[in-house]
């Protein structure tokens, strides 16, 4: 099993061969809005293509001296049901390196979840969505493997005013069919987010992920997190894409989760030529 700094250089220098890739087998814009295209990456059911890398890399608290590397997969594609509605179908597909009892790591892919938002093709100044969610027990590595199908609710709702974007997703996962055996899953998530757009790109911004684990022992349940980064919208060699770096610190987490976590994205772009949501 490959350490994970020689799984984060493998992984990153393929994600740079796929961005070259694709910036030769399809043309790009010449002159994006960068701004209007950063609004978009920061609304979660925008009418936008793209394809967000998210390097996850935990350290601290219960892990001691190891790192839980996670890489989150996540392609967003909107889909036109009609002139009112659309579908955003967002993929989650997880890659996980975890220390293993003996002191090393064990990689592998994590359970893969679906999410669905229906939302109104021609938003006004408040914008949301909302729709099912899907876990599926896809997981290689056995440190996190649940072995459940998993089902509930989903939504987000935002506002785009001036130069923010805030709003915040939540949803929540039950366990109804399981290949037997524990853990089932009986999580709540939120992520509260608010972008501050300085222009030509650049942003500030925060979007903690707050889980709850409702089956955990008492005092256990919650991880907290609490920090923020910037990101930026550009274009390399025609492909537009965000890339950002963000920190966060986790104010309350169960005694064996981490303390610190720090978040490198990357999410290559796939604009259309319609305007944008909030904009006139």
């Amino acid at each position: 099993m490959l350490p994970v700094r020689e799984t984060a250089i493998t992984l990153i220098a393929l994600m740079l061969g796929i961005t070259v890739a694709s910036a030769q087998e399809e043309k790009a814009p010449e002159k994006v809005n960068a701004t209007a295209l950063a609004k978009q990456t920061q609304n979660p059911v925008a009418d936008l293509v793209s394809i967000p890398f998210q390097f996850n890399f935990n350290s601290g608290g219960g892990l001691d001296d190891g790192t839980l590397y996670n890489l989150n997969i996540q392609p967003v594609i909107p889909i036109t049901l009609n002139k009112d509605w659309k579908l955003i179908a967002r993929a989650i597909v997880p890659y996980i390196s975890s220390p293993a009892p003996d002191g090393g790591q064990e990689g592998g892919f994590g359970d893969i979840q679906l999410q669905s938002y229906f939302t109104q093709a021609h938003s006004g100044k408040v914008i949301w969505g909302v729709g099912p969610l899907f876990s599926f027990p896809a997981a290689t590595n056995p440190l996190v493997r649940t072995g459940s199908w998993a089902v509930g609710p989903a939504a987000v709702v935002l506002t785009m005013p001036g130069h923010w974007v805030i709003g915040g997703l939540i949803n929540q996962l039950w366990t109804y069919a399981d290949n037997g055996g524990p853990p089932e899953v009986n999580q709540f998530v939120v992520q509260p987010f608010i972008n501050y757009n300085f222009g030509v790109g650049w942003a500030l911004s925060t979007g903690p992920l707050i889980t709850a684990n409702w089956d955990a022992p008492s005092g256990q349940e919650w991880t907290v997190p609490l920090g923020l980064g910037i990101t930026k919208t550009t274009v390399f060699n025609r492909r537009p894409m965000n890339i950002g770096l963000q920190y966060y610190h986790n104010v309350v987490h169960p005694d064996s989760g981490p303390s610190d976590q720090v978040r490198i994205i990357l999410a290559l772009l796939y604009p259309t030529a319609r305007r944008p949501e909030g904009t006139k």
